[in-house]
This record gives structure tokens, sequence and C-alpha cells, in this order.
């Protein structure tokens, strides 16, 4: 494995008044690997990609982004340095075709504000950008359909086109595979898969198949701590998780 540290999250902790939400959780995510975090709802999960993504900030503890201390940069300062984020529910603009979703992604990163007067379509580079990012994605004969008519699976693939078209090198994916059937989940995992050996990725997931195939690294998080972090095999048979997690004596 490599050992090219694009993310760090070091003693994270997020507090609202007596609730302690992520309680001095560390966590790396290196160039290769996909990196799932799993546990209950209210473990803890969510929280912690926000403050990885910029959405919410720590109360205690430091992220690391390609080498810099990005703890108090907003969450757009940090997806144009590198990082792209998913979220549980569907984020694209069901008006838009899946070309125009992914260009709109791409004008994020390819920002010209001195050419006021010129068109957006006229951004070569927003426009390779979708092209590029909807066929790594599976969407390629789909560029001219309404993003509003796509099949669910479709519309998940889409908003990893949108993330890739902001040309990230860091992925944090929130439950990519809710609400799919066996062969978009098979879609998913592939593309995930394909992806993996440019990219830093983490995923929340609850389909914990999916995460023991495709996972080289988990994290299992039980009332915002860490209770295990190993890969698929040494989590799978840690007596702790078995008895928090995986439901077992």
């Amino acid at each position: 494995m490599s050992q090219d540290i694009l993310l760090r999250g070091i003693g994270i902790t997020r507090r609202w008044g007596g609730l302690v939400a992520v309680d001095q959780v560390s966590i790396a995510l290196t160039r290769g690997e996909v990196h799932a975090v799993i546990g209950t709802n209210g473990a803890g999960k969510s929280t912690l990609i926000n403050i990885l993504s910029g959405e919410t900030p720590p109360s205690a503890g430091q992220v690391e982004l390609l080498g810099q201390d990005v703890t108090r940069w907003s969450q757009p300062r940090r997806a144009r340095a590198g990082l792209g984020r998913s979220y549980q529910r569907n984020t694209i603009y069901p008006g838009f075709t899946v070309f125009e979703n992914c260009r709109l992604a791409a004008q994020a990163r390819h920002q010209q504000p001195w050419a006021w007067w010129q068109s957006a379509q006229a951004c070569e580079a927003s426009q390779a950008a979708a092209h590029s990012s909807a066929q790594r994605a599976g969407l390629g004969d789909a560029l001219d359909r309404v993003a509003g008519a796509l099949s669910h699976g479709q519309k998940r693939q889409l908003e990893i086109a949108m993330c890739l078209a902001t040309a990230p090198e860091v992925l944090l994916l929130d439950e990519p595979l809710a609400g799919m059937g066996a062969e978009e989940t098979e879609r998913m995992l592939a593309l995930l898969a394909e992806l993996k050996a440019s990219h830093a990725m983490l995923l929340v997931e609850h389909d914990m198949d999916a995460v023991f195939r495709i996972a080289d690294l988990i994290t299992v998080m039980v009332n915002g701590t860490v209770i295990a972090t190993g890969t698929p095999d040494v989590v799978r048979n840690h007596a702790e998780v078995q008895i928090a997690y995986l439901g077992q004596q």
C-alpha cells in the first residue's frame, strides 16, 4: 500500500453543549485505499465527515489536507484544494442535464471572475472536465439526459461525476449505496474500485457486505469514539466490534 497520506484528522472532537458527538478521533486517508467508517446511527460518522469536509468546525483537533493545516478553512476552499464530497441525499440539479450538472461543478474549480462577459459554455476547461468526469462515472452515454429522469443509481453516479469534475484527490462518500438494488450496487462498487488507485477515499456506509468487499481499512465508531481500526479481517474478528456492532456474543 502507498503511504501517500492525503487527508488526516488528528484528535478530532466535536461538542454540542454537554453532548460529545465525536471524541478524540484520529484518521488518515491514503491514496490507493478505501477507508470505511462504520457504526450504528448516532455513532458520529456523519459529524466526522462533516468536520473533515469543512462543513462543521471541530471543537478540538486538527485537519490536514495534502500536508496543509486546513482546520480553519471553509468547505469551498477545501474543495478547491482537492477535496470532493458526496452526501446521503442527492444534491444534483434535477432540471439540468447530466452534462450541465458536471459543468457547473467543474466551474467551481475553474473560476474565471475576470471573464464576466464570457458565456460559461465557452470555458473549455470546464467543458472538458464535465465530459471526462461523466465518462469516468459511467454516464458518458447519458450526457444529454435530464438529471431528474435518471434512475436512483444513476443519480448517485452523477454525484460522483460532479465530485470528479472538481479534480479532487480525496473523496468523502456518505452512504453512496443507500437505496440501491443489487445491480446498481455492483456498478457503484466497480466505479469505486476504479477510482481507488488515484484517490484517497473515505466511505461511510451501512451495507456491511459491500464495506467488507471494497474497504482496505475499516474504522468502527461507537458513541463518538473509535473502538477499532484495521483490515476487514481484523475488524471482523475484533471481540469488541462483534459485541457492540456486529451483534455477536
